[in-house]
Order: C-alpha cells, then structure tokens, then sequence
C-alpha cells in the first residue's frame, strides 16, 4: 500500500474513532437533586445552578437594548425591503395573484433605532396612553414591530401581543380581557379591528403602521369609530418634539402578555416577566455557538410568537444585523414574488434563522420535487451525494469526509443553499419536534447544523436545546442552562420514571424563565403551574418525554392527544400523524379516534401536484382537484401511501387508519383550523368536519 495513503488514512481513522467515543461517553445533562413532585429531574452539565442573567447589570429587556445600543452604534439593525410595485397576476380559472416587486435592503443602524424607540416611547405619552394601561401589538413581523416593543419597554407598559391571524371571538378575547387602550397594528390589521370595533370595551387610540394603500381603512375608521386614530410615523414625531423622560421597569414586572395562538378554546394570556425572558435569552447565549455582529438574522416568523420575539432580542443583544420578510417572500420562487425578483433570503443572505417544523418540511419537500423533476443525471448525483454525505453524519467510515465532502457541495448543494442566501451557517428549529428524515436533509443540503429547541409560551421558549455538535435525530437536546427538566410518573398512560432503558414521563420544567401564569385565569394557573418549598415555579407542559443516557430529552408523547378504542388499545394521535406526514401524497393529516369503535380515521389534505401527478399516470380524468379527491381510485392510493408509512414506523395495526377523506383545500390560519404556527386545532376541525368524520364511521 502506498505510504502516502497510509499517512493520510490512519489520523482521519483515529480522528473518527476519537469523535465516535467522544460522543459515546459524553454527558449533555446531569441527574440533579430537586424539590417538588418527585420524578427523574436533570440540569445542564456546565451549570449547577439556572442561569439567570448573561450580561453583568443588565436584569431587564430594556437594559439590554440600551446596552446594545450604546455598544454598536453604526452597525446595521433593522432592515426593511423597499417595495416598488404591487401587480396582480391573473392565473387559469379566473383566479388573481398580488406580486411584489421588491427592492433592496434599507437599514437603520442601532443609534438610529434607538433613537426610534425613544421617539415613539415619548410620543405613545404624548398620545395619551397613561401608566399602568396596556398595549397590544397586531401586526405581522416587521421592524415597526420591534420599535414599537422596545419603546413600551422603556415606558413599563406591558405589551399584548397578538396573532395577526386571529379570527374575531379570539381577537376581541385578546383585546377586552386586558383591558387594550391602545393597538398598534398594519392594513389588514385595521380592517379586522374596525369590523369588530363595536365589541372592543376598552380600546381608544389605535397606531397605524404607514402602508401603501392605508388611507382607505385610515378614514373608515375615523368615520365610524370614536378612537384616537395616529400614524406610526406621527406618534414618533410628537415624541421628537417633546420628549418624555424613561420609566424603565423592575425585573418582576410584567414585560408581555403573550396570548397563545388558542390551539384548544380560546386564546391564554401567559404574563413574562423581564426577568423570565431575561433568564431564556441568557441560557441561549452559553448554546449556540459564536453569536456576533458579524451575524444576520432573517425574521419571518410572527414576533408575536415567544420562539420569534426571544431570536430577534437575543441578535439585537449581540449586536447582528435582523432583515425583515415574510413566508409569501421567503425565497426567489415564493408565492408573492414576482419573477425575476428576488427573494428575502436572496437578497439578505442571511447567516442565522429560526423555522418551525412545518416550514422546514415544506423547504424538504420542494427541493425533493425540483430534484425529482430534473433529468436523470442530475438526480443520480444529487441522490449519490446526499447518501455519501448521509453516511458520514450517520458516522461511517465510507461516508463523504473533507474533500469528498467538499466536491459535494460545490458540485451539488451550491443551488440548493442558494435558495435560501447560501450563507446560513445555523437553523433554530422550534415549536414542536423535527423528524428525523427532515433534519438529515436540511443539515446536509443546507451545510448547516440544526438546533432542535423544545419549550413553550409558559416557560419563555425555554427548556431544552440541542448544542451545535449534536448530529442526533429526533431529539430536542439537553436542559437549556436556566432550566431543570423533570420527568413525572403517568400511571394511566403508562409512562414511568423507573422504565427500562429509559425514564418515561410527563415533562415539568423549572427555572427563572417559568413564568407567572395565565392572566386572570387562576384556575388554569393553579392546574399547570405549581411552586415547590425551595421556591422553583414548575409548568407541567402535558408532554411525554424520556431521558436518553447522555441527559438529551426525546418528546414521544403528549397527554391530550391520547385516546383509548373500544378494546382497550391507547392510541397516539399526535406521534401517528408524525409518521404519516411523510408520505408525499400529504400535505396535512388529522387522526380521529372514536372511544366507540376499534379503528381510527383520517382527515388528508391532499397535496396537488403529487397527487395529480399520480392521476396524470394512471390516465384517470377530473374536471378539478376536489373532483379528483373523491374519486376512489385516488383515496386506495393515497390510503396505501399512508399503510407504507405506518409500516416504516412500525406502527400498530390499530393505530393506522382504517378510512380516510381525502381533502382538496388547504388548512391556513386563515381558515382558522390551524394555529399561526401551523399546529392544528383538533375541535376547530372536527367540528368544521364532522359529517365527514361521522360517515367515515358509518
């Protein structure tokens, strides 16, 4: 054998036989004493104790940002995409497209920010808005958003946030049960608020944020309304003209009023403290790796989502750079992109971004089908370089390492990370668990680690986080650093904290980064929030969970989705739609369980071009899609999709469903059956189905 060979094959061998034992033996989280319910309880390896604060004097949000502030000066904050036209385009069938034709970049550096905060804080005086009352925030993401934020931080006033994709009974909820004096809110925002304006008890001023085409709603809401009606850009100028001095707030007042996007029921209010955020975006800053100003954050998601809210504070805190967009224009192909216009994630190129599950399978699944779609070559490449690379992640020896893995991706990936800006050097996923297959796929086509995050609303997206070196799958990580995780016996489903090999149970969380609890509702609060005799607060989440060996907690289950089938057998509903999502027939999927019979159902929301695709083959003719769904051939298909991948599961025969119906339109926040974070809204849907489900069980 050549020596050459030799040299270079012997370290890279020790190098991965270190990395293999590395990761075998190494602890992520430790088993730790503490009080409370008993159960199986671990912390962070590196702390002993919750981290409360990461910057030495700083114990509030709006400290932080005038830390910031004062700290990068000139660097680039906030920044907005000019928009040049708006076209409509007109599509087969009658139906019409808006289009953006989007320009580039434009920045307002942190003193120039800052001094926004400070203009518009001054100005929301100057208006009216007295000590002691609330705010509401109802808008989309956008930097108006974030100025508006910061400055009712330097006033004390709590903010109210609120999905933009409210229908109108969560809306008012939103709005009356904190008694909102004034919304701060975009175009679409204020057409809701004045078609609900008789039901609002306490509103009286509302800021609008200056858009093309406001004018419109601007004067009907003069006309027919009796509040105070200023634009954004006005409020900050009565605050040039006479400044009002900071009021700025103690840690243990209340920073947000965060209402929950209402997945059952009407929408929580969860009361954040200055302190609890503090204590998340602290344990985030010890997690990933290298945070700096040199980063820049793409900002999509709905700020009034705590995942969003935390992301864009903990970048400001840093001194990064945070470029607006929106999903519509996330990329080059996106819906509301006109062609030949640039995509958000183009024209930002952004280093750093959050997703939720649901978009970065929707990201896997349109770079499969445009793989799918290119010649046969190309496919070939693309396949044989994903497997090489899968190989290596997965640990193998014969996976593609260092030059290998180089070629790869100049030759193959290059197109695929150019879609969202090429330089993504990190994704934060969040808001539920990602599967295992989209997290392969997106590390390897986006040459970036993912950090799989769990938490919730009530703990400050706080709770576990999966550090940058962890290639595992299907897990959310070990405790954040201002967290205690503790897994609780639940006897009736069967998970205990003495399981074998596992400890199995409810997830509890403590730390200072658990909140207060649900505004005006003791009941709740007092149901899921509990204090121990050491003084820890503790959210009982109603998720599942086990503890793998290393401290790394995996999410297997959750207590309300549990239902139980006229034999006996418990049936999951949640874990069976994770397996079943994966067929390509399937944009969306719904399991039903009826306690009176022995088999469950499904609702699908079919995706087109697949299954049009699959009809187009079969030679099958349909006047249109919902035509197309109801034929039978097409449920037998797409029925037998779903069996496949209950059996790459290894689910249970009862838990696959038995009958489906096969759905031509898409759920959206809109249509109000799922939330603003893509999570369904079960009652929403059974109800808004419920023929269907009852003759599916006829």
């Amino acid at each position: 054998m050549n020596p050459y060979f030799v040299g270079f094959l012997v370290p890279v061998a020790v190098s991965l036989l270190l990395h293999k034992r590395r990761k075998a033996e190494r602890k992520r989280g430790v088993q730790v004493e503490v009080g409370g319910e008993p159960g199986y309880a671990v912390r962070n390896y590196r702390f002993e104790q919750p981290v409360e604060t990461h910057w030495e004097g700083v114990s509030t949000l709006a400290e932080l940002f005038e830390r910031s502030c004062k700290e990068y000066v000139y660097m680039p904050l906030l920044g907005t995409r000019k928009l040049i036209s708006r076209e409509i385009e007109s599509a087969p069938g009658g139906r019409s497209f808006e289009k953006l034709h989007l320009g580039e970049y434009e920045w307002k550096c942190y003193a120039e920010a800052f001094k926004s905060v400070c203009d518009f804080s001054s100005g929301l005086i100057r208006l009216g808005h007295q000590k002691n009352e609330r705010v509401a925030i109802f808008s989309e993401t956008k930097a108006e958003w974030q100025v508006a934020l910061q400055a009712c931080f330097r006033q004390n006033i709590t903010v109210v946030t609120i999905y933009a994709s409210l229908g109108e009974e969560a809306l008012c909820h939103s709005l009356n049960e904190p008694e909102v004096t004034t919304v701060i809110c975009g175009q679409k925002e204020l057409k809701k608020l004045i078609d609900i304006s008789g039901q609002l008890d306490t509103v009286t001023r509302v800021v609008y944020i200056n858009e093309e085409g406001i004018s419109d709603e601007v004067s009907l809401a003069r006309n027919s309304t009796s509040w105070i009606i200023e634009s954004f850009d006005e409020v900050s100028r009565l605050g040039t003209e006479a400044p009002v001095e900071a009021n700025m707030p103690l840690p243990s007042d209340v920073a947000v009023i965060m209402y929950t996007s209402g997945s059952t029921g009407l929408p929580k209010g969860v009361m954040m403290t200055h302190r609890n955020v503090l204590a998340t975006l602290s344990a985030v800053m010890t997690i990933v790796p290298a945070l700096c100003s040199k980063d820049i954050y793409l900002a999509y998601l709905p700020l009034a989502h705590i995942l969003e809210l935390a992301a864009e504070v903990v970048m400001a805190a840093v001194g990064a750079s945070i470029g607006y967009g929106s999903p519509l224009t996330l990329t080059d192909t996106s819906s509301k992109i006109k062609k030949g216009t640039l995509g958000d994630a183009s024209a930002l190129k952004p280093t750093l971004m959050t997703a939720v599950p649901a978009i970065l399978d929707r990201v896997r699944d349109g770079v499969r089908k445009k793989v799918d779609a290119t010649s046969g070559v190309a496919k070939k490449l693309f396949d044989i370089g994903y497997n090489r690379q899968l190989a290596a992640i997965n640990g193998s020896w014969l996976g593609a390492w260092g030059l290998e893995k180089l070629l790869w991706d100049t030759l193959v990936f290059g197109k695929v990370r150019a879609i969202l800006g090429g330089k993504i050097r990190f994704v934060l996923s969040g808001g539920a668990p990602l599967s295992g297959d989209t997290q392969r796929f997106i590390n390897i086509c986006l040459g970036a680690p993912i950090g799989q995050g769990y938490g919730l609303t009530e703990t400050c997206a706080g709770g576990t986080f999966s550090e940058y070196d962890d290639t595992s799958v299907g897990r959310v990580g070990a405790p954040l650093p201002c967290s205690y995780i503790k897994l609780i016996d639940w006897p009736e489903g069967g998970y205990l904290t003495t399981d074998s090999p596992m400890p199995r149970g409810e997830i509890v969380i403590g730390g200072p980064n658990v909140t207060k609890g649900y505004f005006r509702n003791e009941a709740k609060t007092n149901e899921v929030y509990k204090d121990d005799e050491k003084g820890m607060r503790w959210f009982y989440s109603g998720d599942i969970g086990r503890f793998h060996p290393d401290g790394c907690l995996e999410i297997i289950d959750r207590k309300k989705d549990i239902v139980k089938l006229q034999h006996g057998e418990y049936v999951s509903l949640g874990k069976v739609e994770s397996a079943l999502i994966v067929s390509p027939y399937v944009e969306n999927i719904m399991v039903h369980a009826d306690p009176f019979h022995n088999y469950c159902v499904a609702l699908v929301v079919a995706a087109h071009s697949e299954l049009e695709s699959w009809a187009s083959q079969q030679g099958i003719k349909y006047s249109d899609f919902s035509d197309l769904c109801q034929k039978e051939e097409a449920v037998k298909e797409v029925l037998g999709s779903l069996a496949k991948a209950a059996k790459q599961a290894r689910l249970e025969k009862f838990e696959i469903p038995a009958k489906i119906k096969l759905l031509p339109e898409p759920w959206t926040p809109d249509s109000g059956l799922v939330t603003a974070a893509l999570k369904l809204k079960r009652e929403v849907i059974r109800k808004t189905y419920e023929n269907d489900l009852a003759q599916l069980y006829a």
